[in-house]
């Protein structure tokens, strides 16, 4: 489901001369249907900077990453916009919404987006933010409001909304008690289970042990300072 060949990247310093520095270099990866992956190394051995890559937030130096059928690396903006609506979501470790927008809309626009049914997707919705035990009275507030760990779990119930056949997850369990960690791990589970190709990033060891099939070491293709 996922196929990463030979990628490297470099970031441009133009507001120093623009220097050039190298920071990956021939990293593969092959991620099955239903196997997740954690991507570790010590900070600065570019595993953010690859999940970017994988979504589309970062160009490649070379290399290709297949999602799908889709080569991120040479895509065209309007079809990773569409590779994000129905094949690869993304729980990243902030959220990032448009203010005054309820909880309940927040975590329905990626069904909405897919064209789903308004009360389906609103069900959905309430399902998940039950299940990640978000109070019903916050529903109808904006999540720029909530603490951390809220907002936290209002970025997971979202990334989950919708089945997507392939997600990246940056630190799903990081700002959460046992009974929230337990049940976002049984939601990878799940998605798991339903076929999910997953690649993650878990400084929780416990967490990582628990739910991922197998680790890719990224020192080993790290040439200098990463994300």
């Amino acid at each position: 489901m996922i196929s990463i060949e030979n990628v490297s990247k470099s970031f441009v310093l133009h507001n120093q001369g623009t220097a050039e520095i190298p920071v990956m270099q021939g990293a593969s990866l092959t991620v099955s249907a239903g196997e997740c992956v954690a991507l570790v190394g010590a900070s600065g051995a570019g595993k953010s900077t690859l999940m970017r890559m994988i979504y589309g937030n970062y160009l490649t130096a070379s290399g290709r990453i297949m999602v799908g059928d889709v080569d991120v690396a040479r895509a065209a903006p309007r079809e990773i916009i569409q590779l994000r609506r129905r094949t690869l979501g993304y729980v990243s470790q902030f959220l990032r919404v448009v203010p005054r927008v309820s909880t309940l809309d927040v975590v329905a626009e990626p069904l909405l987006a897919t064209g789903t049914d308004a009360d389906a997707a609103r069900t959905q919705a309430e399902t998940l933010l039950t299940r990640l035990n978000i109070p019903q009275r916050l529903w109808a507030l904006s999540p720029t409001t909530f603490s951390g760990g809220e907002q936290q779990r209002v970025n997971i119930a979202r990334g989950f909304a919708f089945p997507y056949p392939a997600l990246l997850l940056d630190e799903p369990t990081a700002s959460l008690d046992p009974t929230n960690r337990a049940t976002v791990l049984a939601m990878i589970a799940e998605a798991k289970t339903r076929g999910a190709a997953i690649i993650g990033i878990f400084h929780d060891h416990a967490a990582r042990d628990e739910i991922c099939d197998r680790q890719f070491d990224m020192t080993k293709f790290t040439m200098g300072p990463a994300a």
